[in-house]
């Protein structure tokens, strides 16, 4: 028998989105008991940022209603996503989670992208709690609709695996991409590594003018076949376990920065 989790649902888009409401609909119905905590307005590209924090100064949460999801809490607080993950870690809004669900974000998180993104960054941030996520995005709808249902079928069983690959020093993260096309024309999921481009990257700035002006690209370059870029074009869920901040294998930066001492 599956166990029910109590999941936090969170994004980056906003408490009303389709997206979150795809997820938690997908989450609630597989048994799992939900509390969703979003941003009350957008907050893309916000990363794992918490936004202003002062030690008199509350940071405002307003109480949602969704009719569908009886005996559901909403809350729409007024900082990025991560902040709303660290306060549910703390135990600002009832249990602590079992399991920390982001999404379901327009536009696929892939590559370097994953850095500046709100929906993976309130993952990662409920890792450094111990608490295990799954941040799920679908492929930029560049004709027709966002087939939100399409993404939501997979979070069932992606919660499952952060779950059971979780450790007790190392909180599974699992970064999901789905190619934004009905289910019955997903060809499979597959093991993703991290394109060196997302799916879109900034390729010019210009500040001539006074304000900075950015110019946006994608689409114009190949990707390695294994990447999660290739694969979500391909028609296949990409699946990327993700390590939040960990120390790196590098070493030699105390001699070198003790020469500071020495000189």
């Amino acid at each position: 028998m599956k166990r029910s989790l109590n999941i936090l649902v969170t994004n980056d888009d906003g408490v009303d989105s389709k997206g979150i409401y795809a997820l938690a609909r997908a989450l609630y119905e597989a048994g799992h008991r939900i509390t969703v905590v979003a941003p009350s307005r957008d907050w893309s590209g916000a990363g794992a940022s918490i936004g202003p924090i002062h030690l008199n100064e509350p940071i405002p949460v307003t109480s949602h209603v969704w009719d569908e999801f009886e005996g559901v809490d909403v809350y729409a607080i007024d900082r990025p996503p991560a902040t709303g993950v660290w306060a549910a870690c703390l135990g600002a809004f009832g249990v602590i989670p079992d399991l920390i669900a982001s999404g379901i974000n327009p536009g696929a998180n892939t590559g370097h992208l994953t850095l500046h993104s709100g929906t993976v960054g309130a993952a990662l941030t409920g890792s450094a709690f111990g608490v295990p996520g799954i941040a799920l995005s679908l492929e930029w709808a560049t004709a027709g609709e966002y087939q939100w249902e399409t993404a939501a079928r997979f979070a069932p069983a992606a919660a499952e695996w952060a779950m059971e690959a979780s450790g007790e020093l190392m909180p599974a993260v699992l970064n999901v991409n789905v190619p934004n096309r009905p289910f019955a024309d997903v060809l499979g999921v597959r093991e993703a590594q991290l394109a060196r481009y997302g799916e879109v990257w900034v390729n010019n700035a210009d500040h001539s003018g006074g304000d900075l002006r950015l110019t946006f690209e994608g689409g114009g370059r190949e990707p390695d076949p294994e990447s999660d870029v290739a694969l979500i074009g391909a028609g296949y869920v990409a699946v990327t376990p993700l390590v939040g901040i960990s120390r790196g294998s590098l070493t030699g930066a105390a001699e070198r920065v003790s020469t500071t001492i020495s000189d």
